[in-house]
């Protein structure tokens, strides 16, 4: 039997502001389904080069009272990325916060604006700690 990933789902409540969030780190809408009848809009963003592996956001037109208020349900989207402080400062930059601050030079969590935990890796060894990170406490939930 053959299986193939096609992609990670997540409703969100304002679209705009999540895409806004999802290209902070970098991603781009890769294409896009609006459908009247439903009345919702899907909308796929992937990293440059890998748009088999997006995130399809899902926003429905008349709202959505079924959203779970924590989405802790889902657990968390990851991304490797190529400088884990520096991604972090760019985010922090652009009003995210950083739960999880990348104290190991490894890993960080953040949080989309529907409260999806994002986990930040940092693409091969592990930086050298340094501040202010190394220092940093956690926020919130990650």
């Amino acid at each position: 039997m053959k299986i193939r990933y096609l992609h990670t789902m997540v409703r969100v409540l304002d679209l705009e502001k999540s895409m806004a969030f999802y290209e902070l780190l970098g991603l781009k809408e890769t294409r896009r389904h609006e459908n009247e009848t439903g009345r919702f809009t899907l909308v796929f963003m992937a990293p440059p080069g890998q748009e088999e592996c997006p995130v399809e956001l899902t926003y429905n037109w008349d709202g959505d009272d079924g959203l779970p208020s924590d989405s802790r349900h889902f657990g968390h989207l990851a991304y490797e990325v190529e400088n884990i402080y520096d991604m972090c400062q760019h985010l922090m930059d652009n009003g995210v916060v950083i739960n999880r601050p990348p104290r190991d030079g490894r890993m960080a969590f953040v949080r989309s604006p529907d409260n999806v935990s994002i986990e930040l890796l940092q693409m091969g060894e592990a930086l050298t700690p340094h501040e202010p990170w190394a220092s940093m406490g956690n926020t919130g939930h990650w």
